[in-house]
């Protein structure tokens, strides 16, 4: 007895031991969240978009750089006529406004990055979370498929001591045995596709999460909306229907900038210069200062091939149907994220009328008929799985009902995600 005793107690300790080496360290959807907002690789990546848009504000709003020309030169080398030294600096004066439509469309396309980066930021949100629902299901799934197997495994251990004690046949036990092999396969299974998606989550959040444990309850995407209000919701505040309203005014700036660049600049200079004295005998000069003052103004025949401004006519043109086009689309994804929303709302209330529970008193029924000799292991199996494939379809419809609903909320702009 006390060496049977030890043997049990070291097998325990063993088994504490072995749990807690395994123990993943969890993961809540909030932590979750947080952590892709700031490590998301990708978002990084497209945070320099804007802050390389407005770096480019203060490069239009720079004036030309004035130039500064030196010169000498020798009037005669053997006829002893002197040297001339002059400087000069000139700059050129930008006429019709050139400056202020560059900084115009400089501010226009940053504020486009902006929402460009508000629009990724939508959708990454949408995917790291359907990331997330995925891992939950996996986890669901797994544990629908442990607990049939334990509860299988139980079974066929009790088969096991009947068909000893001569109550059932080698055939019946080998059966229930088989069974439970069979649901442990299907564990394996299961364990590696939820491996794999927590692994997946990774790329969300910039980091390993192999050994992350996903929690939140599948039951808390239910909400009520308005399809119109969700539609007049999108179209006032979905970024990238803003984004491309904002591009419709940076291809207006554009024109304007166009058309200041057709402008004519003038070129203004001034300079000095000296004379040294010339010793030549038939022309002697004495030393003398300069002053000069120069205009230049270009000859802008350029301007009669206008090519520039057209294609900043037809930019303005795209991007105001491009709008249009988004705008459409909108109504309809929308549209279509409430059906398919509704759609899987409906299907969960057949499962809370009760399904579940019929189906686990069934289950419990015929599996206590069986042990009483009442009903066979045929019966016992079919129950088990309608009762498994119930649960199964139950947390896959869970998981697309919470699916429907964020997509429905990426589709409408709007986000309270939070589970």
């Amino acid at each position: 007895m006390k060496f049977n005793f030890l043997i049990i107690l070291c097998c325990t300790v063993t088994g504490i031991f072995i749990n807690a080496q395994t123990v993943k360290e969890p993961l809540y959807f909030n932590e979750y969240l947080a952590y892709v907002k700031d490590k998301n690789l990708g978002l990084a990546a497209q945070k320099y978009n804007v802050g390389m848009a407005e770096a480019s504000i203060l490069t239009a709003g720079i004036f030309p750089d004035p130039q500064i020309e030196m010169e000498t030169s020798n009037n005669g080398v053997s006829k002893d006529m002197g040297h001339t030294i002059e400087g000069a600096i000139s700059w050129t004066l930008e006429l019709g406004g050139k400056r202020k439509a560059r900084i115009e469309t400089a501010k226009n396309e940053a504020e486009y990055s902006k929402l460009q980066l508000q629009d990724y930021l939508r959708n990454l949100l949408a995917d790291a979370t359907l990331g997330y629902i995925e891992a939950l299901k996996s986890k669901a799934l797994l544990n629908v498929q442990k607990e049939s197997y334990q509860s299988m495994l139980k079974l066929a251990k009790s088969d096991s001591i009947r068909y000893k004690l001569g109550d059932i046949s080698k055939v019946t036990s080998q059966q229930s045995k088989l069974e439970a092999s069979s649901l442990l396969n299907e564990v394996y299974h299961l364990e590696g596709t939820q491996q794999q998606s927590v692994t997946a989550l990774s790329d969300f959040i910039g980091s390993d999460s192999t050994e992350k444990d996903v929690n939140g309850d599948l039951n808390s995407f239910n909400r009520n909306y308005n399809l119109n209000d969700l539609i007049t919701q999108a179209v006032n505040e979905r970024s990238d229907l803003l984004a491309s309203k904002q591009n419709i005014n940076t291809a207006a700036s554009r024109i304007k900038l166009e058309k200041a660049n057709r402008i004519i600049d003038l070129g203004l200079s001034a300079g000095a210069g000296h004379n040294t004295v010339a010793n030549n005998e038939i022309a002697p000069s004495p030393a003398v200062n300069t002053v000069k003052l120069g205009i230049s103004v270009p000859l802008k025949f350029s301007n009669r091939r206008n090519a520039d401004l057209k294609i900043a006519e037809m930019g303005y043109s795209q991007a105001e149907t491009e709008y249009r086009q988004i705008e459409n689309s909108i109504r309809m994804e929308v549209t279509q994220a409430y059906q398919q929303y509704s759609s899987a709302q409906k299907q969960l209330q057949q499962f809370d009328n009760g399904m579940l529970k019929e189906a686990e008193n069934i289950l419990k029924g015929i599996t206590y008929s069986y042990q009483r000799g009442e009903s066979s292991i045929l019966e016992v199996l079919n129950a088990q799985r309608t009762y498994n494939e119930l649960r199964q379809n139950y947390f896959q419809l869970l998981a697309e009902n919470a699916a429907a609903l964020i997509d429905l909320e990426r589709k409408a702009g709007i986000w309270d995600i939070d589970f």
